[in-house]
């Protein structure tokens, strides 16, 4: 069991609420498992329909089910989704994406940027009316993109309401834009982190620099100090590579994981079985060979 230092900006009502909801996500642990289920608007259907994703995930249900069955840390994803089918999946800990955008619009003809798609103050009512368990927000910020400081003003106020709130906060952090030469570079990943815990984020969700040595890993950790570091699934991979990265990158100091494709693409019984293969490396410290079991259907997740 971790111990839970709670930020200074949590007002000293809601210090308990934070205390829970942290517990409640982390599972105890100070590790995250987060279950990106917000893709719907980031990439369109690009991510739930195609040759190598199961026809399970057409249906926008398949993320809940997972959720639901696989027992995640949290699910994150966008309010007016969850206003639809979160009154049947009650037991879920839901973080809700307070921003996002489609890919349509390139880089080359427009910078990125994020607004606000509900406030803090919104989410704090909706979970009082719904009493569904929300635990936090998160909030994505394209470092390097000519509309930075917009983002960033934002993203500020969003965590300082939120832990005000006893909410958690995640904040998605990608280089992005035409002043970023390569958005992987481990130097500049660095810096999104420490970034991140000058805002106060709980946690920083990163792009994962594949090829970055095991120090430039480590200085990523380092520079985000408290803020607990996570680094993104990405594209779909074999099962038992993609466990094996995130066993390395919880060794090196990673404080969970956060997956999407690589658990939602698959039928539903795999992608419960992987989402439980997730969580026992991320949260429960399984090695390698024990998580790709329970994956496999060798033996049994009962966390």
């Amino acid at each position: 069991m971790c111990k839970i230092e709670i930020p200074l900006s949590v007002n000293s009502k809601y210090r308990g609420e934070y205390y829970r909801n942290f517990r409640l996500a982390t599972k105890k642990s100070g590790n995250l498992m987060l279950f990106a289920a917000d893709q719907k608007i980031e990439h369109l259907n690009d991510d739930f329909v195609g040759p190598t994703t199961h026809q399970d995930d057409s249906q926008p249900e398949h993320l809940f089910h997972i959720a639901d069955q696989a027992k995640v840390g949290v699910m994150a994803c966008h309010l007016g989704l969850l206003a639809k089918y979160g009154h049947f999946y009650r037991s879920i800990p839901y973080l809700i994406k307070l921003n996002g955008k489609t890919n349509l619009v390139p880089t080359k003809q427009q910078e990125p940027i994020s607004k606000v798609l509900h406030t803090v103050e919104q989410v704090v009512d909706f979970a009082k009316n719904s009493r569904l368990k929300i635990v936090g927000i998160g909030y994505t910020i394209y470092l390097g993109s000519e509309h930075e400081a917009e983002m960033l003003a934002e993203a500020a106020r969003v965590v300082y309401q939120a832990q005000r709130h006893g909410l958690l906060s995640v904040l998605w952090i990608y280089p992005r834009g035409q002043a970023v030469s390569n958005e992987h570079d481990p130097h500049l990943i660095a810096g999104a982190v420490g970034v991140a815990a000058c805002l106060g984020a709980d946690f920083v969700k990163v792009t994962y620099p594949s090829k970055a040595s095991k120090a430039e890993l480590k200085n990523i950790i380092k520079a985000a100090g408290k803020t607990g570091v996570i680094f993104s699934g990405g594209s779909s991979q074999e099962p038992k590579d993609f466990l094996k990265t995130l066993r390395q990158q919880i060794d090196l100091g990673a404080r969970g994981s956060a997956t999407g494709r690589n658990i939602h693409q698959r039928s539903l019984p795999n992608a419960i079985r992987m989402a439980q293969a997730i969580t026992a490396i991320a949260v429960y410290n399984y090695n390698c060979q024990a998580a790709t079991d329970i994956y496999l259907g060798k033996t049994k997740f009962s966390k």
